[in-house]
């Protein structure tokens, strides 16, 4: 089977990460050919991770890049779409692929379907507000990364749709090792990690977060912020890298991940709870969208909805070290179950089997 894979990002970017290049390998030891053409650089990600602009200098070649990989779509049997192909312009190429018989998965994890159809500008709301219904629609099969988005696929008429969450490689998340005995002078490590894109989310807990950090036996610790304004001071910020993250999440104690209860974040992939819980921490977390079904309140961490609850939640892991252990034990049990690239790569891989055109997939390549 040969593929052509077109994600969205290049490696630096989350959602291509998490959703296709980490699968990579492994494909390719069942031998499954994937050739990848991404649609925006490192360097755009760089650019706007560090000063926080979308350049064009680096969006108009990514347009000028996808329609070259596009010219040579027939020598693949199966194309595997984050998103979308063009965004910000009408399902026109997904339409002709689907005219000319060349079959696609469509992957999302997040509910990019609302950047059109809840856009304020009224103009695009009417022009592209259909728009990835109408990529969905012309996909032979929609794999969403939980059930918000693939209801979506389902009432735009999809015609298959898949659940595969997003995941974790237990390879780079080894089996934490045994707890050791707490040192009572180091303060709990309370921690958050994503990209300044997604800090404002913090802002929903500011108080509780802002009690943390000031705090003398706890410490809040974000990754991945940069010079976001989050609307707290005195947390310890940490760069994140690729090559460091599991390093980084080790140290904390607790994870968290607040969300608002809106739209777009209900087709959040809660990522970063899985991380955590990879780790074997417990977490913390707001009850919006998947959260609530990776999040069994009580056993693997705790759901809170408001200011009130979010305290409770820290105070009690906070306090009880042999409830942290506990709970871990049960997150990281979760990951390995439901939530790893090992669990998830059977199913993932008759998807594509399933979708690809024969008799392309049966044939061997040079």
């Amino acid at each position: 089977m040969r593929i052509l894979a077109l994600t969205r990002y290049d490696t630096l970017g989350a959602s291509s990460r998490v959703r296709f290049y980490q699968y990579f390998p492994y494909l390719a030891e069942d031998g499954i050919e994937i050739e990848t053409s991404a649609f925006l650089s490192n360097a755009y990600l760089v650019t706007l991770y560090e000063r926080h602009d979308r350049q064009l200098r680096h969006i108009v070649p990514a347009y000028f890049r996808r329609l070259q990989a596009l010219v040579r779509v027939r020598h693949f049997d199966l194309l595997w779409i984050e998103k979308e192909l063009f965004p910000w312009l009408p399902a026109t190429a997904e339409a002709v692929l689907k005219w000319l018989g060349i079959p696609y998965v469509a992957d999302y994890d997040d509910a990019v379907f609302h950047n059109y159809d809840g856009h304020r500008n009224p103009l695009f709301r009417t022009l592209l507000g259909r728009k990835i219904d109408e990529v969905m629609r012309n996909a032979g099969i929609v794999v969403a990364g939980n059930p918000y988005l693939a209801e979506r696929a389902r009432q735009a008429g999809a015609a298959k749709v898949e659940i595969v969450p997003s995941v974790i490689d237990l390879n780079r998340y080894p089996e934490p090792e045994t707890a050791r005995p707490r040192d009572p002078a180091r303060p709990v490590r309370i921690g958050w990690i994503g990209t300044p894109s997604t800090a404002p989310f913090l802002r929903r807990v500011r108080m509780p977060l802002q009690r943390v950090a000031d705090a003398p036996d706890l410490r809040l610790v974000l990754i991945g912020t940069g010079d976001t304004d989050v609307g707290i001071s005195g947390a310890e910020r940490l760069a994140w890298s690729e090559e460091r993250e599991y390093e980084l999440l080790e140290t904390l104690d607790i994870g968290i991940m607040p969300l608002a209860d809106l739209p777009w974040e209900r087709g959040k992939c809660g990522y970063k709870l899985i991380q955590y819980m990879a780790c074997g921490k417990p977490v913390i977390a707001s009850p919006v969208g998947v959260n609530a079904e990776i999040v069994e309140h009580g056993v693997n961490g705790f759901l809170a909805s408001s200011d009130g609850e979010w305290m409770e939640a820290i105070t009690a892991l906070a306090n009880d070290a042999a409830l942290r252990e506990r709970m871990g034990r049960a997150a990281r049990e979760k990951v390995v179950r439901t939530y790893s690239v090992q669990s998830q790569l059977p199913r993932l891989r008759e998807i594509l089997a399933s979708a690809c055109r024969p008799p392309g997939c049966r044939r061997s390549h040079s």
